[in-house]
């Protein structure tokens, strides 16, 4: 079991492995539960949960039709500015 150090301004480091197989990269927001004798942590979604209602609105489009390699460049380029 990987072990870490509290540092004196109260930060953890987290061992590369728990990073990696979980795919926090920096930058990562983490919810932090005091469990009694441990501490657990959970990741922030990236996006708020929406009901259909919510995005119903944007099922309009009213722009020219792109392809599905169009729509995969975009998506790639968007997710490639987030990590």
């Amino acid at each position: 079991m990987p072990r870490t150090r509290l540092s004196s301004k109260g930060q953890v480091i987290i061992p590369k492995a728990v990073r990696e197989r979980h795919g926090w990269r920096p930058g990562a927001e983490l919810d932090v539960e005091d469990a009694g004798n441990a501490v657990l942590l959970r990741p922030i979604p990236s996006f708020p949960r929406t009901t259909i209602e919510q995005v119903r609105g944007c099922l309009n489009y009213a722009g020219r039709r792109i392809t599905l390699e169009e729509m995969d460049a975009a998506i790639l380029a968007e997710a490639s500015k987030r990590r």
